[in-house]
């Protein structure tokens, strides 16, 4: 709820959160803030909390529900209380321990009293006086479009003193002095030590291997607080000592890395589905318990489990290990379970290799001659299919293998559908109606012999990088299969053309919708953030779900396609390149389009798959804002609309950002998760921007507001009930802005988005 930028370095600690108005001098907890936080009553005044308090404050309170259905929730009963300035100002003066300091604060305001027509409250904050914020106008009804809505701007990263004087006055225009409902403080405080880097690479790859709910457990394992299945010690930096993982659903092999965590003490990683071999362990010489049992691992146990001098008790049993248990196991000294490994023996067993080697290889040659068989019959098969297409073969001027760019470059030849030459052009009726223009040449609809819809694009481009852009997007469309990439039918060479097939999709470009509405119909928020949402899961499932990832380079609302149900589906892969699971990058001259490039990439050479993440974070601006990545008209020659959002994210005029079309007709909260997690993508640095699996659940959260705000309104009793305004966390015009991010290196603090 309270997200700090670089969460890494900092966490927030809690100063002062007081409720403004209280009847009492008790606090509120729990049950009445399901979160338990503590709201202190400003009447109970300690040595120099609350004081300073200017003439005509008075304290109001209402019955009536409060809406705080924004993003800190904070309780109703402390938003139906409030204080007011009725001579025009506010003003409190109170201590903060461990202050000065950085800190983010939260002001929260909820219209309590019932303004007569033509009565309006407005004011500013006066003390401490911090430009962008001090000039802002605070008009709460119009910044929730009504009474008892909760308004809850926040002053990131400000720096506060000790001794906190604040003070609220009314602007010259206003009917009514300032009102205060409730208030938080929050320090910034540096995260000292970080768990030592080789711990940490182990248990997160443990992590990202489990299909239960360890994604939940994010950023450093140890510091603040440990995650849930691990142990850390108290040195510097951290340790991990004791690493819990029974039953999680952990697959894949055992890090090898484990062996560089020479603190580890426990280690539980029983009735999971691990295989491979046991790795070297041999550097823990803490180690003193060990549960690998009921996994599927494999191999032999090495001799030297039975001389590690820490080791108590190991526990191996129902798994596929074989071989001969080393001695020292078996001397009593350790409490060693094996029971449900077949090809354990004890050294007794002298015959027991050779009888398991017989046989493995008569399975061996079983299998090797039953391989034949089907290879024969596949064979046959494939010479008889060809023999009854045999006119269409050989009429074909297909290449020779010698000759072919996909055949030449590519291991397997059955790698996608070959189509012949003649069958394209009797489907595009010689090629006559053009639909469009691919990343290397023109797109033209065909409808194949059995009904199917082809989009079939020509390659013009006969250069050495057309070349390679053309196998690499067969190449990867052969391997690659998932509902929200565009699938390749086929390809084809021949007369010295390169011709890629892909399924048609009815409805075009997402860059049709947004910039060329005379052609399409208009996309309403749903529409869009459903859109982005299937997008996000095909950039997903390459970076997350191939092996190695594969990272696109050329993210654009051009290349996002919609089909007749207006779902949509990743394209044009002629850019894309495969990630190399040992390295970090890959070193690589910058190619894309402008307006979507990476200007990390661009700089430094090295890609990675957070080069696609920028570029999808360019899309969601588009799909906000509806205007171009790049436009000398709208930003100027030296502008695109990254910096033209940037200024107006910090100052929290989001308004401003939002597409004609979808104003008024959407949550402002919705849009906002979208503007956030957009300006995140975005980043300078890969390192600060988020995961794709990141991205999507920010867009399902949007989804789900504006699901539920409509279901809310289909759901009204009657055409007289009256329709609650949204909740917002819109403007306060320019106010409470995010200050732009210092720079690290110089030991200031960052923002907070």
């Amino acid at each position: 709820m309270y997200a700090t930028d670089y969460e890494d370095n900092y966490f927030l600690k809690v100063a002062a959160r007081i409720n403004f108005g209280a009847p009492s001098e008790a606090s509120l907890r729990y049950p009445d803030d399901p979160y338990d936080r503590i709201w202190d009553s400003d009447l109970a005044r300690r040595q120099n909390f609350l004081v300073g308090v200017a003439p005509g404050t008075e304290r109001i309170s209402t019955t009536k529900n409060i809406d705080i259905g924004t993003r800190e929730y904070p309780p109703v009963r402390v938003m139906q209380t409030a204080v007011v300035g009725t001579k025009g100002v506010l003003s409190y003066r109170l201590n903060l321990e461990d202050f000065p300091a950085n800190a983010r604060a939260y002001a929260y305001f909820a219209e309590i009293e019932d303004l007569g027509k033509n009565e309006v409250r407005k004011f500013k904050l006066k003390q401490p006086y911090i430009p962008d914020y001090s000039n802002a106008v605070v008009n709460i009804a119009e910044n929730v479009n009504g009474s008892y809505i909760l308004y809850e701007p926040s002053y990131m990263n400000v720096s506060l003193d000790f001794v906190l004087s604040f003070e609220f006055v009314e602007t010259a225009d206003s009917t009514r002095g300032p009102l205060l409902n409730a208030m938080e403080i929050s320090k910034y405080v540096r995260i000292a030590s970080k768990t030592d880097r080789q711990d940490s690479t182990v248990v997160n790859a443990l992590r990202s291997a489990s299909a239960e709910s360890l994604l939940m457990n994010e950023g450093d394992p140890c510091v603040p607080t440990p995650w849930d299945w691990i142990n850390c010690s108290a040195t510097t930096p951290p340790r991990i000592s004791k690493i819990v993982l029974s039953r999680r659903n952990v697959t894949g092999e055992i890090p090898p890395e484990l062996n560089n965590m020479n603190a580890l003490t426990e280690l539980w990683l029983d009735g999971n589905s691990l295989t491979g071999t046991l790795p070297d362990i041999s550097n823990l010489i803490n180690l003193k318990i060990v549960h690998l049992e009921n996994n599927k691992l494999t191999g032999p146990l090495p001799s030297y489990l039975g001389s590690l001098p820490s080791l108590q008790a190991l526990f191996i049993q129902n798994n596929l290990f074989s071989g001969e248990i080393p001695a020292r196991l078996l001397s009593g000294k350790i409490v060693f379970s094996y029971d449900g490994n077949i090809g354990l023996y004890r050294g007794s067993k002298k015959h027991f290799k050779l009888i398991l080697g017989i046989s493995i290889g008569v399975l061996a040659i079983l299998l090797l001659l039953f391989l034949g068989t089907l290879v024969l019959v596949l064979w046959r098969k494939k010479s008889q299919t060809r023999q009854k297409a045999g006119v269409s073969a050989h009429n074909s001027t297909k290449p020779s293998t010698a000759h072919s760019l996909v055949r030449g470059n590519l291991k397997d030849e059955g790698t996608t559908c070959y189509i012949a030459l003649a069958d394209l052009k009797e489907a595009t009726d010689d090629f006559s109606k053009k639909i469009g223009k691919g990343s290397f040449g023109s797109v033209y609809y065909g409808r194949m012999k059995d009904g199917k819809e082809v989009a079939v694009k020509t390659m013009t481009d006969s250069s050495s990088h057309g070349n390679h852009q053309f196998v690499n997007e067969v190449a990867l469309l052969s391997r690659i299969h998932h509902r929200n990439l565009v699938p390749l039918i086929g390809y084809c060479e021949e007369e010295y053309q390169h011709i890629l097939v892909y399924e048609y999709m009815h409805n075009g470009t997402l860059r049709d919708h947004l910039h060329e509405p005379s052609k399409q119909k208009k996309l309403d928020w749903l529409a869009r953030l459903r859109i982005a949402e299937d997008a996000a899961k095909g950039l997903e499932y390459l970076h997350t779900g191939c092996n190695p990832s594969i990272i696109h380079r050329d993210v654009k609302t051009s290349n996002i396609l919609i089909d007749i149900n207006m779902r949509a589906k990743v394209s044009d892969f002629g850019l894309s390149r495969l990630a190399e699971e040992d390295l970090t990058h890959i070193s690589s001259i910058a190619r894309g389009t402008i307006g979507y490039l990476d200007p990390e990439y661009y700089a430094n050479q090295q890609l990675t798959e957070k080069s696609d993440v920028y570029s999808f974070g360019v899309v969601l601006l588009e799909l906000i804002s509806g205007r171009k990545p790049v436009s000398p008209e709208d930003y100027g020659d030296d502008m695109n609309i990254v910096h033209w959002a940037r200024p107006l994210i910090r100052k929290g005029d989001v308004m401003s950002m939002i597409d004609p079309c979808i104003a008024g007709n959407a949550k402002i909260e919705s849009i906002w998760r979208v503007v956030e997690i957009a300006m995140q993508c975005v980043q300078q640095h890969g390192a600060s921007r988020p995961r794709m699996q990141e991205v999507i659940l920010a867009i399902q959260d949007a989804t789900k507001i504006e699901i539920e705000a409509q279901n809310k309104l289909k759901s009204s009793s009657s055409p007289s009930t009256s329709r609650k305004p949204e909740s917002s966390r819109k403007t306060l015009l320019t106010s409470f802005l995010e200050i732009e991010s210092p720079d690290f290196s110089s030991g200031c603090l960052p923002s907070a988005r």
